[in-house]
Order: C-alpha cells, then structure tokens, then sequence
C-alpha cells in the first residue's frame, strides 16, 4: 500500500531573502504533512518590497522540460499551486501544468497588486491572461486588490458591505473557480475579515481577523499555503480558511510583538509547530 504523502506541485518564485513565496510555502506545507515539490519561476536576491536592486534569474525556460520530466517518470500530484508569475509565457506553462494533471486540486493565488494597485511587474496585458489561469482553476485566494482588478472594477474606497463582499465572491466564481477567498477585506461593519464562497455548496464564509497596524511581504503566499495544505488533508473550506486566518494571525502577532523589521518577513520559524497540532478550526462563521 502507498501511503506516501499528498504532493503538491509548488510554482512559484523563490526570494532568498524576506520570508516570503518558496521560502515559506515548502516549510509550511512540510509541517502539514504535505509533500511540497518547487516549480521555481524565477530567482531573486530577496523579494521585491524594499530591499534596494535585487539580483534576479528569469527562470521560464526551466518550467516546461521540468514538467516533462515529471511526466516521463510518472510522478503524480495532488495540487498544482500557482503563486507569483511575471510573464505571459509562466502562465501559459501553469496552464500546462493543469492539463496534465486534470485530478489535481488547482490552486491559484493571483499575485498582481496589493493596497489598491497593481504591482510594476504586472502590465494591463499580464493582468488579462492571469484571468485565463483563473478560469481552469478550482480555488482562488486573491487580496481585495487583484479581486477588484480580476473583476474589471475599480478597488472599493470605502469598507465593503456584506452584499457587496458576497457579490464579488460570485462573480469571481463565475469566472471559473468553484471556491474563491478573498482575503484582507475590511467590512462596513468595522471587522477585517477573509471571506469564502463554495458554488457547490451555495455557502459564504467568513473568519474574522485581529487588525493589527503593521504589514509583511509573504503573508498571502502563507494563507494560501495553509489553506492548500489544509483542503488537502481532509479540512472543508471554511476549515481551511479559519486555520489559514489563525496561523498567518499568530506569525503576525509574534513578529509584531518582536518588533522585526517589517521588511524581513514574519518569524515563521517560532509558529510552524503550531501547523502541526491539527486542531479542529471551529472559529468561522457563516457570511
């Protein structure tokens, strides 16, 4: 009997430096028992949120020779997770990808943009084909930012309203995903909160986050991981979004109450055991 891990195939960018995409994503899906294969897109120095010039490696051409390698030796996956890509070509290979592992949970994070505006990296053109990768996907985890821009529609300026939360979510899902959380949303209500639609199920959700004044690079690529790693070891979806809201909460807090430079990334390090307790979330509410 095989009773190796879940795998999942990780194509994301690897900064060596600032705790963020690769760096993160493989300690914590190891801690959740999950067996994290890198697809590295590119190489940097460090990542790209303050930090001066990065020293940088494109790297495109390794993504289609190491699919086929893959391919040849028959090795299976039980998700392709897709994080930051900085080319029109990177997506075209996510895409393949997919193809080729029709059975696997499709992850997609769409890195474009954060605080209300798309990042440098990512031109109106670049933005257009992520929403080809978004159709072929099965989840979806955007911040506030790249759901605005994912649905043509300029970043709300003011707190959300339930109604308006739960309309983004549909139509996000109405691109393609069967399940889409948007995280980071700040409520007319006064909470900050990540959100959840499950089409299937017609059901929104919701977990309630601390705010807490302060923002670290790779904080999404943490959630997303979590919640990847959580769906595939037998979490629902709100499950997964409460574990992956309390874990990213806890590496905030600690790292805040630290004082770290923000620039350098949450202390992963000091919360990883908690990933490995396996308590049951029960924190989400209905939305």
């Amino acid at each position: 009997m095989n009773h190796r891990p879940m795998r999942v195939a990780a194509i994301h960018d690897l900064s060596g430096f600032g705790r963020c995409s690769l760096t993160v994503i493989l300690p914590v899906l190891s801690a959740m028992g999950v067996q994290a294969c890198p697809v590295p897109t590119a190489v940097f120095s460090t990542h790209l949120g303050g930090l001066g010039e990065v020293a940088y490696r494109d790297l495109t051409d390794f993504m289609e020779p190491a699919l086929a390698h893959y391919r040849q030796l028959d090795i299976g996956f039980e998700a392709i997770y897709s994080g930051f890509l900085s080319t029109e070509d990177q997506i075209g290979h996510c895409l393949a990808f997919l193809e080729s592992y029709p059975d696997a949970l499709a992850v997609v994070d769409p890195v474009m943009g954060d605080h209300g505006k798309p990042y440098k990296s990512h031109p109106p053109a670049l933005q257009l084909r992520m929403r080809d990768l978004v159709r072929e996907a099965d989840v979806i985890t955007p911040n506030l930012t790249e759901a605005a821009m994912l649905l043509d529609q300029d970043f709300p300026s003011s707190p959300i309203t339930r109604a308006q939360g739960k309309s983004m979510l549909v139509r996000l899902s109405e691109l393609g995903p069967g399940k889409v959380v948007i995280t980071g949303v700040k409520l007319a209500t006064g909470e900050m909160a990540n959100i959840g639609y499950d089409r299937e199920k017609n059901a929104f959700w919701a977990v309630d986050c601390d705010y807490v004044p302060v923002s670290y690079p790779g904080t999404g690529d943490i959630f997303a991981s979590v919640l990847t790693g959580g769906m595939l070891t037998g979490d629902s979806l709100p499950m997964a979004m409460d574990r992956a809201s309390r874990f990213v909460e806890l590496a905030i807090k600690t790292t805040f109450g630290y004082g770290s430079d923000t620039r350098y990334g949450v202390m992963l390090e000091m919360c990883l055991p908690e990933l490995m307790s396996r308590e049951v979330p029960h924190r989400y509410h209905i939305f």
